[in-house]
């Protein structure tokens, strides 16, 4: 019987990540003579503009987020560090038998030097970005050909993230969702109906895992 498999997604989940994000999106602010932000993880550039009724022509939005992207990953892995628990809750699902897996919309080659420069890419059988095939979350065959390509069943299979965007993913797949509540979003995950919601990765048990793929294939 193939192993059980539990994917995360990454920024807001596994890793905080929201001080290197803000660093990048002040870089690219400055070019655009825009004031630093302070509220992390929930302004982006074109948000940024649109709070100083400044309009963003394609052009200069991609040239902001190319000083975005080249800011962020020349400073990997900066301030960004795992959540409290989530070493642990790696180590007890390893020894337990489980596949672990990464489906992010990240983009694939940051997400995989994030992961290295943490020194966490040995635990996990795959890293699948928004570009690492011709789809990305929500769009459930993100989540589906990840663990595919972990060698996962999805049938026997977790996930587990921080948004509206994971939550929706995971039911369109047909797979239980646990999500975390300290992420990145502006509303409560509870609001999007996940499978469970916990508050530290403490709280991502082996019994509550095996329960809730448990009950999907019934």
């Amino acid at each position: 019987m193939t192993r059980p498999i539990i994917v995360f997604d990454l920024d807001g989940t596994l890793i905080d990540t929201a001080p290197d994000l803000l660093d990048s999106l002040n870089h690219s602010l400055a070019a655009s003579e825009i004031a630093a932000v302070d509220e992390a993880g929930r302004v982006m550039i074109e948000r940024a503009h649109a709070a100083h009724q400044r309009s963003l022509a394609v052009e200069e939005h991609d040239r902001l987020l190319k000083l975005f992207l080249d800011h962020y990953t020349l400073n990997i892995p900066g301030k960004s560090r795992p959540y409290p628990g989530v070493v642990e809750a790696i180590a007890r699902f390893e020894e337990a038998g489980y596949i672990l897996a990464i489906c992010t919309n990240k983009y694939e080659a940051n997400s995989l030097a994030l992961i290295e420069a943490l020194g966490l890419t040995k635990h996990f059988a795959a890293i699948a970005g928004q570009d690492t095939f011709a789809f990305r979350k929500p769009d459930p065959r993100h989540l589906i050909e990840t663990i595919k390509l972990a060698g996962g069943d999805p049938h026997r299979a977790l996930m587990v993230g921080d948004s509206q965007t994971d939550i929706d993913t995971a039911k369109a797949a047909g797979i239980p969702v646990v999500a975390v509540d300290f992420g990145y979003t502006d509303r409560h995950v509870r609001e999007f109906e996940p499978s469970a919601v916990i508050s530290h990765f403490d709280a991502l048990t082996l019994d509550l895992a095996q329960r809730l793929i448990a009950a999907a294939g019934n």
